[in-house]
């Protein structure tokens, strides 16, 4: 059990580097952030496709499914452009300390969703993470317009991240992947073609450019989506949420290395960022704390 535990912790730590590769990617990637995510999504589409042949997984689906993963298909697919945005008028380091702030808007929109009251500790943290953000804007002024882009993506990434935690408790996980990036293709090609972005040189990339699209798309999103799911069968959501704050640091560790002076920032960059992602992990503190207990009681209860 515990040999279990430590490999799947250890894989855990894997996917969660990998994911911090998407935004080096990103930014090796030449091409624009919109035909950039029509590959992205398409191609992971195929090797998932490949998968459910492979498990002889269904592919059946009702009309209702139908709505609710072409409405969020499409929202991961407007959040991807906006990050790889992020990435490209800015840095890999901006854009992932922005992205950070994406749990906190979870914590505004899911009170909505699950109708619950908002809890005055997260507006709190949620006003922490503000100064942290105004410190990096205020100081990093050239990279404003990335920061912009990264919170719209971070904003939307928590809107489908909530909307999913709702679909999972109904769907299989891959069947939720699979048709949500789907739609999300057939959204971005939609818009590709009727603003004339499918010109005669549109899939005629650098070899670069289609090595690490292919990459992206079956390491950083196909495998890295079933993995995940399966490591989280073995570990604790606390040390899944812990390890997961690691990917912004892991990913400018990265962006360091490879790109040198361009990731390089001014110090206040990194006080900022330091107040970003300790708040983030307080949350996650406090939240694992909440559950525990929550989970003790309800133990206890059962027992009498």
């Amino acid at each position: 059990m515990l040999e279990s535990r430590l490999k799947n912790y250890l894989l855990l730590h894997l996917i969660v580097f990998i994911w911090g590769f998407t935004a080096i990617l990103g930014a090796l990637i030449t091409l624009e952030p919109i035909p950039l995510v029509f590959f992205r999504m398409s191609l992971a589409v195929f090797f998932i496709f490949l998968f459910f042949l492979y498990k002889k997984k269904s592919f059946s689906l009702s009309k209702k499914e139908v709505l609710k993963f072409l409405f969020t298909g499409i929202i991961i697919a407007i959040h991807w452009i906006f990050f790889f945005k992020a990435i490209k008028v800015s840095n890999v380091s901006v854009a992932l300390v922005t992205m950070s702030t994406g749990a906190f808007f979870a914590s505004l929109i899911e009170p909505v969703l699950f109708r619950r009251k908002v809890k005055l500790l997260e507006i709190f943290l949620g006003l922490l993470v503000v100064v942290g953000l105004y410190i990096i804007f205020n100081f990093e002024s050239q990279y404003q317009l990335g920061i912009i882009y990264a919170l719209i993506s971070a904003f939307l990434a928590a809107l489908f991240s909530v909307l999913n935690g709702l679909f999972v408790k109904e769907y299989d996980a891959n069947t939720i992947s699979l048709y949500q990036l789907f739609f999300g293709t057939v959204f971005v090609a939609f818009y590709l073609f009727f603003s004339g972005g499918f010109k005669s040189t549109f899939f005629n990339l650098p070899i670069m450019d289609w090595v690490y699209l292919a990459i992206l798309s079956s390491v950083c999103t196909a495998y890295a989506f079933i993995v995940s799911v399966k490591v989280m069968k073995y570990l604790s959501p606390y040390t899944v949420m812990l390890t997961i704050n690691l990917e912004p640091i892991y990913a400018i560790i990265l962006a360091l290395f490879i790109f040198g002076d361009k990731e390089k920032m001014n110090p206040e960059f990194y006080f900022g960022a330091f107040i970003v992602f300790g708040v983030v992990l307080l949350n996650g503190i406090i939240k694992n704390k909440s559950t525990i207990k929550q989970k003790f009681q309800e133990r206890v209860k059962s027992k009498k």
